[in-house]
């Protein structure tokens, strides 16, 4: 007769977490410089090329702005530089009131427009 094999919902939460723990030890342990080298610029070139909207690129933003710290500013003005010629700049911050009027213009416009039909 075959041995039973566990699932994840044969541990407790604790048991789990545990598990979980004792493999990221063992893994890291048996992992050679170069392959945690290797391993952490894959996680931290996802974590920061492969954001995904305004939060997750804040995010990386203070994570690149922390590490460089005083040298992040020069940083960035020696790449402005080096890349002078891209004119695709981001749009970093919407003006979320002057939205807010045209969108009130609008309406009201709409408003005002009335069908000769309508008495």
């Amino acid at each position: 007769m075959k041995k039973k094999s566990f699932i994840f919902s044969d541990l407790s939460k604790k048991q789990l977490e545990n598990l979980k723990e004792f493999y990221i030890q063992k893994k890291i342990e048996s992992m050679s410089h170069q392959e945690l080298k290797g391993y952490v610029q894959e996680i931290i070139s996802h974590q920061i090329k492969d954001t995904i909207g305004k939060e997750e690129e804040m995010e990386a933003w203070r994570e690149m702005s922390d590490f460089f710290g005083e040298q992040f500013e020069p940083t960035i003005l020696e790449i402005q530089t080096k890349y002078i010629d891209d004119k695709n700049v981001i749009e970093t911050e919407i003006n979320t009131q002057k939205q807010r009027i045209e969108l009130l213009e609008r309406n009201n416009f709409d408003q005002e427009k009335k069908d000769m039909w309508d008495d």
